[in-house]
């Protein structure tokens, strides 16, 4: 490990914690795709797993009084456990350069979609039936490419909740996801003592610049803040497909 890749995995951490602390989510859609573009994706799904349980371990138990009833965020959760396990399977032996260009397919679909239909919503009964598969197919992206988004975000987006309610949901579902895919990757031989030791060592730009997304907040409407977040995903999302041209 040079100095220039540890320059940018702490880029890619401290950029990710800059998205959370303004937006309370996120920190995947910038961390792992940058390290994807230095590393393969077995290695960057690995190294972000410690780095996003833990802060979200932190935000469900900090915004526990606004979550939603039982039912609704329950299919969601146990759907996200049960996708895990294919989905890590997938990181384990599928072609690395596949995963990373099926990983900017899915940043390009979440960007369009986003554009073409910012406010499509769902009600909560739609959620109840939803859940599950929407939560297992987001199960199966998070293992493979490290990145549900294109699924969990844009669902949870369209319920409508109240900033407390909807970071609370979001922090759950990564908990969920984090508590399996943990013990996933040690079993398959993916997260060894060095990326164990990455993954807590990038906790530290992580936090660090989570106070800076905040502050950053305080000048940008949401709005404008959402196209420059979606422009530098559209970037990112191009570079990963290009691997394959």
């Amino acid at each position: 490990m040079t100095p220039e890749h540890l320059a940018v995995i702490a880029m890619a951490f401290a950029l990710g914690g800059v998205l959370k602390g303004a937006t309370g989510f996120g920190a995947p859609v910038i961390a792992i795709p940058l390290m994807a573009l230095y590393f393969d994706m077995g290695f960057a799904v690995t190294v972000f797993a410690v780095p996003n349980l833990v802060p979200n371990l932190w935000q469900s138990w900090r915004y526990r009084r606004d979550r939603l009833p039982v039912r609704n965020w329950l299919p969601i959760c146990a759907g996200a456990v049960a996708g895990m396990i294919p989905g890590t399977f997938l990181l384990v032996s599928a072609d690395q350069e596949l995963l990373s260009a099926m990983l900017g397919g899915l940043i390009l679909t979440y960007v369009c979609f986003r554009l073409l239909r910012p406010t499509w919503r769902l009600g909560l009964g739609a959620a109840r039936w939803l859940g599950f598969p929407v939560g297992f197919g987001g199960g199966v992206l998070q293992g493979s490419t490290g990145l549900s988004a294109p699924l969990s975000l844009t669902f949870l987006n369209a319920l409508g909740l109240g900033r407390r309610t909807f970071i609370c949901t979001i922090s759950m579902y990564f908990v969920s996801l984090g508590l399996l895919q943990i013990p996933l990757l040690i079993w398959w031989g993916e997260m060894t003592w060095p990326r164990l030791g990455l993954g807590f060592a990038a906790l530290l730009p992580l936090l660090a610049a989570m106070p800076v997304g905040t502050w950053v907040a305080k000048f940008l409407s949401e709005r404008a803040f959402d196209r420059l977040i979606l422009v530098i995903m559209a970037g990112l999302g191009l570079k990963l497909v290009s691997v394959l041209l």
